[in-house]
């Protein structure tokens, strides 16, 4: 991997007792402010101190996964951030192991800033850390799907300027979501079943190998979810743009519909009308032995941060399908939630946008289809 990758970990912990039940949070955020990735557990019994340095160290493994550069820690932990900026001894022989790995962590990138922030700006990760000790506590259960995370607006780096300087280096996403299969034509709902392209599907994907194409021939790489539909329809735009091997994203799947695989809105609406209501309603729900939106967004937005960080200023093809699609261009847009029933996405459909090292994004098309025509 290569690039520049900048992001914020903010992290917490903490224990009631102190010594007493312990847990702790911690976020890693891109520039926008949007969540990468979110860490938290239980930690039995221990201190405030321990619990703290605990999620400061599950942050810094998290932005590793990501394959980051540089870091901005944000707690609001006085004694770990003067810690670990080296200008407080570490005097209790407990923390100085923890204080250690830390160190040894951040060593592994490029440049760790680290800032102390009020508690009422680090609620994101005092949420999470207070969620691992209720889990622990058995006052809300394990599977309950987590909150919408909320950062707070002043923790958020914001872009230098909405006007891009140049085209030059800027990172280009074409999104395309992939060829139509059966469950296309039959409006059935398709997520981790692995149908392959119908005849026409394989038409439509060669259709947009070709508007692909005449974008930019300059690619330099071709991303694929890992589903048979979404490999044959990147493999035929690879050929058309010169041979760009197909690189395979786990992250870039289909949500998955659970015990909806396979059915109609229509035959969803009859036998699960509550869960269908809640699905509407809510990102946080899933479908019954399913994926949330919520879950989606979070994958899809460590895979962006991944393509991002290794094809700097390159031009890359995404080929998913509709839920990671309409969720990049959501957050893309700065949209609300209500964007995603509101979107629809073609097979074959593509959309393009460029992103700025600065956090600039430009939108350029949504949803281009006149190629299958």
């Amino acid at each position: 991997m290569s690039g520049d990758l900048r992001v914020v970990v903010e992290a917490d912990g903490g224990s009631r007792g102190n010594p007493g039940p312990a847990g702790y949070g911690a976020v890693v955020l891109d520039t926008h402010g949007e969540v990468l990735l979110e860490r938290y557990a239980a930690l039995g019994t221990t201190t405030n101190n321990v619990a703290e340095y605990s999620g400061l160290i599950a942050g810094l493994r998290a932005a590793a996964e990501l394959n980051a550069t540089r870091v901005d820690v944000r707690m609001d932990s006085k004694l770990v951030i003067e810690q670990m900026s080296g200008r407080w001894q570490i005097k209790n022989p407990g923390l100085r192991p923890l204080a250690a790995e830390a160190a040894g962590l951040v060593a592994k990138f490029q440049a760790v800033t680290f800032d102390w922030i009020p508690r009422e700006r680090n609620t994101a990760a005092d949420a999470l850390a207070n969620r691992a000790m209720d889990e622990a506590a058995g006052k809300i259960p394990k599977d309950a799907p987590l909150p919408e995370t909320s950062v707070p607006e002043a923790s958020v780096p914001k872009p230098r300027s909405w006007a891009p300087p140049s085209l030059e280096n800027a990172t280009r996403l074409v999104l395309v979501r992939h060829g139509a299969t059966a469950m296309t034509a039959q409006g059935r709902y398709s997520g981790r079943g692995d149908v392959p392209l119908t005849d026409e599907g394989e038409a439509q994907a060669m259709a947009a190998a070709g508007r692909v194409a005449g974008l930019s021939r300059d690619v330099g790489a071709v991303l694929a979810s890992p589903l048979g539909r979404c490999v044959r329809t990147a493999e035929l735009i690879a050929a058309e743009v010169g041979g760009v091997p197909v690189t395979i994203m786990d992250d870039l799947i289909e949500c998955d519909f659970g015990l909806w695989e396979g059915k109609t809105f229509a035959e969803v609406q009859e036998g699960w009308p509550r869960e269908m209501a809640a699905w509407l309603e809510s990102t946080s729900v899933a479908p019954p032995q399913g994926e949330s939106f919520q879950a989606v967004a979070k994958r899809v937005r460590g895979a962006m941060a991944k393509i991002l960080s290794a094809y700097p200023g390159q031009v890359v093809v995404v080929v998913s399908h509709v839920s990671p699609i309409k969720l990049i261009l959501r957050d893309a847009l700065a949209a609300g939630d209500a964007f995603l029933h509101r979107l629809f996405l073609d097979a074959a459909g593509v959309s393009t946008m460029d992103i700025w090292p600065d956090g600039n994004i430009a939108v350029r098309s949504v949803n281009e289809t006149a190629h299958l025509r």
